[in-house]
């Protein structure tokens, strides 16, 4: 089949459906505190709206390899089979928790790219450094230490340390990290469970008052929240971490030979994107959806990276 161009402005309205109908899919279970059925509920829909799409599609983040996940698993082919080459990164529920919880910032997200354009990373942990646009490069490293970076970051903002806001995700092995920053004064925004989120809001500083993200988390994640910030501007650095031999053996089935290589956002996403979210529950970044009588009602952040633009758009649908 002849190679067809990623023509990305005709493909990000596909892609905001193929969000929202995986938020819609899930709506009915927000609150109801079955974290699986919500997830399979979003799944379900995002593959079948996927497939409407005339692409050649490859997931290359998804639910997971294919021994774990029956759809949307990594290297699963999706699409109509006609059109441009495409790589995709999919979180069909980002916080499952969240909306299981009826808690904050619950996203259904997608990123799409050329083929070969986003890190293969394998299902382990990343250490993650994220800040928004605006600051020279290298102003903060993955080589400094927690309240380094807080200083520097205040130093190039203009700015106290206690006027720094970092978002962390709260689990025991932040402790440490979270102790450290807690002794410049900065403020610690500490969330439950959705990371990509977490990152997202440091490209909206003045919106959701998160200047820094730092801390462990999903790898696959890590290139979700690189394909945002590749069209919201900001800079991310990210360090594949292994706890025993079966994670690096991952890590070289998914063509990585260098485990202490830290990436950049550019290094993660290395081709310009579109990318979608949608909201499932009330956050920083985009409005839950919205009941009412015969309606549900939907906001979805829609961006390219090649222009820069971003879109906001709400979408009322008959039920």
């Amino acid at each position: 089949m002849p190679k067809t161009d990623f023509n990305d402005r005709m493909l990000s309205l596909g892609l905001a459906r193929v969000s929202e109908a995986a938020a819609l899919a899930s709506a009915r279970l927000i609150g109801r505190g079955d974290e699986k059925a919500a997830d399979q509920a979003a799944v379900n829909a995002m593959r079948d709206q996927l497939n409407k799409l005339d692409i050649q599609g490859t997931v290359v983040i998804g639910e997971g390899e294919r021994d774990e996940a029956p759809m949307l698993y990594i290297g699963e082919e999706v699409g109509s089979g006609v059109g441009p080459e495409v790589d995709i990164a999919l979180d069909p529920l980002e916080g499952t928790t969240l909306t299981a919880k009826d808690m904050p910032n619950a996203l259904t997200v997608i990123a799409m790219g050329p083929r070969g354009s986003m890190l293969h990373a394998p299902d382990v942990y990343m250490d993650k450094l994220a800040i928004g646009p605006g600051y020279r490069a290298g102003v903060v490293t993955m080589d400094m230490s927690p309240a380094e970076r807080v200083n520097a970051l205040a130093a190039a903002k203009g700015c106290s340390t206690e006027d720094i806001t970092i978002c962390v995700l709260e689990r025991p092995r932040h402790e440490d990290m979270i102790a450290e920053l807690r002794t410049t004064g900065a403020a610690i925004r500490l969330i439950t469970d959705g990371d990509v989120a977490g990152i997202i809001h440091c490209a909206e500083a003045a919106t959701t008052g998160i200047d820094m993200y730092m801390g462990s988390g999903g790898a696959p994640e890590g290139v979700l929240a690189a394909a945002a910030l590749k069209c919201m501007g900001g800079q991310m650095f990210g360090r594949l971490l292994f706890r025993n031999d079966d994670e690096r053996g991952r890590a070289s089935k998914a063509g990585i030979t260098n485990f202490d290589r830290v990436y950049t956002r550019d290094d993660l996403v290395t081709d310009d994107v579109i990318f979608a979210a949608t909201g499932v529950t009330d956050g920083s970044i985009l409005a839950g959806i919205k009941r009412e009588v015969g309606y549900l009602t939907t906001e979805t952040i829609l961006m390219r990276s090649k222009t820069g633009s971003v879109r906001r758009m709400t979408y009322r649908n008959p039920v």
